[in-house]
């Protein structure tokens, strides 16, 4: 910290001394016309002889990375946002006075380069400078071996420091946007309207789960970050947009793991006159799509294995894939009490009574779900814990419901919408009746909601794709805060 403050003063003292000699350490007048991307395309193709030809000067701005100094001439690294380029800066060619100030810069300043392209002796791309300036004076130092660091946790609290250092970071942020941009694209490509709902809920719905509550002084009423936007857009569908879709936050007072983080992005579509099996349809094509664009094909890698994403993908129900992984009997399965000695014989903690179509999904989640690296459709999950879906017309003890898993995660939910509003209703409040039980992610009553459904709605199938994951599948990254720019993190020690 001594050797920091140390480091802090010099370059305070610094910014004194370009001051009191007229160079402004904060300039905002260098007009900035290429980037060190641009110049590379246009001249990685030329030889030496070509470029020497070159009388085209470019102005780039960008930070000091590196440098080498040899007397009368230097050797700099200069990055911006479209990569790194080598810049050659010499006393004869920006002037005595110029290059004493350019003695003075340090790693980590921001400068603007005015110059023409050559290859070095080593036949490396670079910009000799007629004209060098120093437009931000920084004041802390860059970390140096950050890619030694082991607290990654500074890594997600200081990411600008993580995005300067780390172009591969840049690079995976930049593909999220990428993945972005081309689901919705695809969407209105597909005829979907992009819609805004609420992010503030007087009632928590859409989804199972504890909410984050705020209070609004105005209406002297407490409201709820959204879970999910899905019976704000279903209620879009009653009032008669067949295709709508929403990319967006939502906010779930859960734990946060690399799987989870309380404040995630999502987009959630609904299709009026579409059931279930037309959306697996639809997801396969989506995420092949964008698959395709982003990584140059269908195989990628993720950790030290590969996914196949070629459809078609395995679909299998619930009871199939426990039977399928969980090596038992679909008889015991059937029984209450044979399924529940089967739990707590992989390991399943049961406490009290619990449902049985609950059961079946606690023993998904612990034998099936790690299990499913290839994608893979489960479809007929229990009605029990399915409040919003529709029930099968052949057996009511399951809905018409899929959840699409890749390397051991949910990545998508979807089904088939209930839309009749007095099973809808009874399901509300069988939910409200296990709230006052305990259960404190059980949906709450929504009358508006209820309301809406008496209008009509549609046949419909709607479904959740969580974009966090989508890019951490895409980008191979192996936590959720490597695809967030700012995680939520604790508060830093003081």
């Amino acid at each position: 910290m001594e050797e920091l403050n140390e480091l802090l003063q010099q370059r305070r003292a610094k910014i004194d001394t370009f001051r009191e000699s007229s160079l402004n350490p904060f300039a905002n007048d260098f007009k900035v016309t290429h980037t060190t991307a641009q110049i590379v395309d246009m001249h990685a193709a030329d030889d030496k002889e070509k470029l020497e030809e070159c009388e085209q000067e470019y102005r780039i701005g960008g930070r000091v990375m590196a440098r080498r100094d040899f007397g009368k001439a230097a050797f700099l690294q200069l990055q911006d946002v479209g990569g790194r380029l080598q810049v050659y800066v010499a006393k004869n060619q920006v002037g005595e006075e110029a290059f004493e100030q350019f003695k003075k810069f340090d790693i980590g300043d921001i400068i603007g380069v005015c110059g023409t392209p050559f290859r070095t002796k080593t036949d490396e791309l670079s910009l000799r400078a007629s004209e060098i300036r120093l437009l931000t004076k920084s004041l802390l130092p860059l970390p140096e071996k950050w890619h030694g660091l082991t607290d990654v946790e500074t890594r997600y609290r200081q990411r600008y420091l993580d995005l300067i250092t780390n172009l591969d970071v840049r690079e995976t942020f930049r593909k999220r946007s990428e993945i972005v941009s081309l689901i919705r694209s695809f969407m209105i490509d597909n005829d979907y309207l992009e819609v805004e709902t609420p992010m503030m809920h007087p009632v928590a719905g859409g989804a199972t789960a504890k909410p984050f509550v705020t209070h609004h002084n105005t209406l002297k009423m407490d409201l709820f970050l959204r879970i999910a936007p899905e019976l704000y857009l279903k209620r879009l569908v009653v009032g008669g947009f067949d295709r709508v879709f929403e990319i967006n936050r939502n906010f779930r007072n859960e734990g946060i793991s690399i799987q989870h983080n309380p404040e995630f992005t999502m987009m959630e579509f609904y299709r009026a006159y579409a059931t279930y099996h037309d959306l697996m349809d639809f997801t396969e094509e989506l995420i092949c799509h964008v698959a395709d664009k982003v990584c140059g094909g269908l195989v990628i890698p993720y950790g030290d294995k590969e996914v196949d994403l070629t459809p078609p993908w395995d679909r299998l129900t619930l009871k199939e894939s426990i039977v399928k992984y969980g090596k038992v009997e679909m008889t015991v399965l059937e029984d209450h009490q044979q399924a529940l000695n089967f739990a707590k014989s992989v390991g399943i903690e049961i406490e009290g009574q619990i449902g049985h179509g609950k059961l079946l999904t606690e023993i998904f989640d612990e034998v099936v779900e790690p299990n499913l690296w290839q994608p893979t459709f489960i479809t007929e999950y229990p009605t029990e814990v399915s409040p919003l879906s529709r029930k099968n017309d052949e057996r009511p003890e399951v809905v018409d419901r899929f959840e699409l898993f890749v390397v051991g995660r949910e990545l998508a939910n979807a089904f088939s919408e209930l839309n009749d509003p007095i099973d809808q209703k009874e399901r509300f409040v069988q939910q409200l009746a296990e709230k006052a039980a305990g259960d404190e992610e059980a949906h709450e009553m929504d009358e508006d909601y209820i309301r809406a459904l008496e209008y009509g709605l549609p046949p419909t199938a709607g479904e959740g794709i969580g974009i966090d994951r989508l890019v951490m599948l895409l980008t191979n990254s192996a936590s959720i805060r490597d695809v967030i720019l700012f995680p939520q993190l604790r508060p830093e020690a003081g």
